[in-house]
């Protein structure tokens, strides 16, 4: 079972929406959990967790990882996405129903790594969560036999935000028109960012433009 820290709502009231925010390869949940103190202001009622990656970092003695990312190509992404879903979609439901949630009232949060798994999680709902936001990551996509399978297991279509930086070393930025292209022409709506001159990271903008997309989706 997943787990990792967790934020009570600002306000002290019962939680009226869960985010939950999805670290990279080779970080855990503490690496993110900030964001939530950073956007609590826009979001008094939210609760947020930050939970550990379920495997520990195959090359290095620290850190935790979603999924294996060593060839580091679409047929290892997914793969390693189809691998670790059951355990966040498990975790998801969970915390859902510890706070007395429905699905509707869910925002995702990924990075990097953490962004695959939220986009292809967050799309295979039962109940399509209120929105997804990903930064620096990828839309992970099957072989070309695998995409009528692929396109017949989406039953969520949330609105998404993808910010990207300019001079991302890690995961080149031209993902971020990939994973654009692919949502759209899903029927998903999409909104993205290139933020310039900005690496494999989070910027000011960044922050900014996800906080207002999660408090407008998460309103109400």
């Amino acid at each position: 079972m997943l787990d990792g820290p967790h934020l009570a709502p600002r306000s002290g009231r019962p939680a009226t929406s869960l985010v939950v925010l999805l670290h990279g390869y080779g970080a855990d949940g503490r690496d993110l959990i900030d964001l939530g103190q950073m956007w609590a202001p826009l979001l008094p009622d939210a609760a947020f967790v930050s939970p550990h990656a379920p495997e520990p970092l195959t090359i290095a003695p620290v850190g935790r990882q979603w999924f294996g990312y060593v060839e580091r190509n679409d047929a290892e992404r997914w793969a390693g996405v189809q691998s670790a879903h059951a355990a966040l979609d498990g975790f998801l439901d969970a915390e859902l129903a510890r706070l007395g949630l429905g699905g509707d009232r869910l925002a995702l949060v990924g990075f990097s790594q953490g962004t695959m798994m939220a986009l292809h999680t967050g799309l295979r709902r039962k109940v399509a969560p209120a929105g997804i936001v990903g930064f620096s990551g990828i839309h992970v996509l099957p072989g070309e036999r695998g995409i009528p399978a692929f396109d017949g297991e989406i039953t969520a279509r949330p609105p998404v935000l993808l910010v990207h930086g300019d001079r991302d070393e890690i995961i080149a930025p031209p993902y971020l028109a990939r994973a654009v292209e692919s949502l759209s022409a899903r029927g998903i709506a999409v909104r993205s960012h290139l933020a310039p001159g900005l690496g494999h990271g989070i910027d000011p903008v960044g922050l900014r433009l996800a906080g207002a997309f999660l408090a407008d989706v998460l309103k109400g």
